[in-house]
């Protein structure tokens, strides 16, 4: 038993392409079977399954392990991924581009770019030293956590392609034109002293040459540093959407948060802002919306709002941006994601 289990635990350096194989294979043969042991588990509760609670619990027993084996795949894949699009290659790729064609780069470059808002200040400080125009950084700040992986692949696996597609061209149309509207406001000088007066560098990255071996030890170490963070978001976001599928009645919801009510995407803005979670906390609360008759557009904005809008964010900013650029910020970003709920609202 021993030897099989050093056997299986030395695998990825052995056969790094027979273990993502066998990994695979294991994680589609568990998905599939998500569905049936939540009804079984729930099935087995002395509660009844059209019960708010048993519709609750259902929510919450098939959606907790289906959220995080949607974020472990991902987040394993993207680590590997991510080992080509490091902080410095990025800022190599972005440093000298002209405004325009580079802030559809850097919005681009967002999304597959290893990103959290305890990170908004040295990436930042990083991008400025480089050379990198500020309308150019700013297309890549709203992206990168706005517009991630993990958000994308969440939205796929639990709303389908086409909600998952739409959700990044709004993301990437958001993150581009407000990226591109600060860059022509020229607000360099509202960059806080210090970071304006840092000497530049040149902007170079080495590549290792990373073995296939090297880039699943990046995927397993991914794993362990945003799983490890945000499962408690998970389950709180879950949680929530639990309580709204199993105890908010539809007509409800729809009267707070449907097409109808022209104040609610404005609202929703609003109400996003203060909080503090992530696409993976959030994506499961905008599943018991949808549900319950809330409009695709609001749904839609509240979600970016608090993700690219998030008050911590905006603090942790503030080290490096002096007020009047990160109203500036906040008003751009916040039209855009404006304009994308009432289109949406208005055609969908």
């Amino acid at each position: 038993m021993t030897a099989l289990t050093n056997s299986l635990a030395t695998l990825p350096k052995r056969q790094p392409l027979a273990f993502l194989i066998f990994a695979a294979a294991l994680w589609l043969g568990l998905y599939q079977l998500l569905l049936p042991l939540s009804e079984a588990a729930v099935a087995a509760l002395p509660v009844a399954r059209d019960s708010h609670l048993g519709g609750a619990l259902q929510f919450f027993i098939y959606d907790t392990p289906k959220v995080l084996m949607l974020l472990t795949g991902v987040v394993f894949v993207m680590g590997m991924v991510n080992s080509y699009f490091t902080p410095e290659r990025t800022r190599a790729l972005l440093a000298g581009r002209s405004e325009g064609v580079a802030n559809v780069m850097a919005a681009s470059l967002g999304i597959v770019t290893p990103f959290c808002s305890c990170s908004a200040v040295p990436l930042f400080i990083g991008f400025v030293q480089a050379g990198v125009p500020l309308g150019v950084t700013f297309s890549f700040l709203i992206s990168a956590p706005m517009v991630n992986e993990v958000a994308l692949t969440l939205l796929f696996g639990l709303f389908g392609w086409q909600v998952a597609l739409l959700y990044l061209g709004l993301g990437l149309s958001v993150a581009i034109v407000a990226g591109w509207t600060i860059g022509r406001l020229k607000m360099e000088a509202h960059l806080e002293d210090w970071v304006r007066d840092m000497p530049k560098t040149s902007a170079q990255f080495e590549d290792g040459g990373m073995t296939l071996a090297d880039r699943l030890d990046g995927g397993f170490a991914a794993v362990r540093q945003i799983v490890g963070k945000v499962w408690p978001y998970i389950l709180a976001g879950i949680a929530i959407g639990a309580g709204i599928h199993g105890y908010v009645p539809q007509d409800f919801m729809a009267s707070f948060m449907g097409k109808d009510a022209w104040w609610s995407v404005p609202l929703a803005v609003l109400m996003g802002v203060p909080m503090y979670t992530n696409a993976a906390g959030i994506i499961p609360i905008v599943q018991a919306l949808l549900a319950k008759g809330a409009a695709l557009g609001t749904v839609l904005a509240f979600m970016m709002s608090v993700i690219a809008l998030s008050l911590p964010e905006m603090i942790i900013l503030r080290k490096v941006l002096k007020l009047r650029l990160i109203a500036t910020f906040v008003g751009v970003v916040a039209s855009g994601i404006l304009i994308v709920g009432f289109v949406f609202n208005a055609v969908l």
